[in-house]
């Protein structure tokens, strides 16, 4: 299995592979936010109770699920790094904490600028909101951890052992609408007995997400291929400096 991981994840035929796959996740982005937005903006009714304050429910939600994935991620990359030494999957795991970042940033803002018409408060403390601020600073965390040391080995090893610790936060987050009294409102999209949105909302929220899922992959391919052409220059220069 080593074996095999390790030629999945040499950086050349990352570079290769993904030099192939950027341009269609470029198109694919841009095609998905365009039908998404007009879904969202145009397409989907108003709810019979929250008017237009719903439409910001096509941003929120999908940045919410996306700011858990990226974090899901970044842990996998972190025990895949301390475990077979892979040195993209750290590099992998070091790009997608800036995107999650933004991510849980944007589920906490649209989040407020919600519960302001909704709750008739900015913000409260919330297990789920309080749960999804903690997100954002193991994020925080992780990024800093990573450019505080100088030996940057070092610095991957600390970062990815507080991926890996701050996964716990992740379960905690989906089912604290389950686990405790809260005001944000319970699963209403994946349950037993299936979706208690209506069509008409639902298709345009999973067409947001579907984008910034695409978003996502792409941004990731643009910030991996940067750094590893980075490393390739820095590595270059120092076989310069050496000779």
């Amino acid at each position: 299995m080593n074996v095999w991981f390790s030629k999945f994840a040499n950086p050349n035929r990352f570079l290769k592979v993904s030099s192939v796959i950027e341009p269609w996740a470029t198109r694919f982005t841009f095609a998905l936010f365009g039908v998404g937005l007009c879904f969202s903006l145009f397409i989907s009714p108003p709810d019979y109770q929250q008017g237009e304050t719903v439409r910001i429910m096509y941003v929120h939600v999908p940045s919410a699920w996306m700011a858990l994935f990226c974090y899901t991620v970044m842990a996998i990359c972190s025990g895949s790094y301390l475990i077979w030494k892979h040195p993209l999957a750290s590099i992998i795991g070091k790009e997608t904490a800036p995107i999650g970042a933004c991510f849980t940033f944007l589920a906490l803002a649209t989040g407020s600028l919600w519960g302001q018409p909704m709750w008739g408060t900015w913000w409260v403390w919330d297990a789920r909101l309080t749960s999804m601020l903690v997100l954002l600073f193991l994020y925080l965390g992780y990024i800093a951890l990573q450019e505080a040391f100088d030996d940057r080995v070092r610095g991957s090893r600390a970062a990815a052992v507080i991926a890996l610790v701050g996964f716990l936060n992740v379960p905690i987050i989906k089912f604290s609408v389950d686990w405790w009294n809260t005001l944000h409102q319970p699963a209403s999209v994946f349950k037993m007995d299936g979706p208690s949105i209506h069509s008409s909302m639902l298709t345009p929220l999973f067409l947001m997400a579907l984008a910034f899922k695409a978003y996502y992959i792409w941004l990731l391919l643009v910030r991996v291929r940067s750094e590893l052409v980075a490393g390739k220059v820095t590595r270059w220069k120092q076989r310069k400096v050496a000779d």
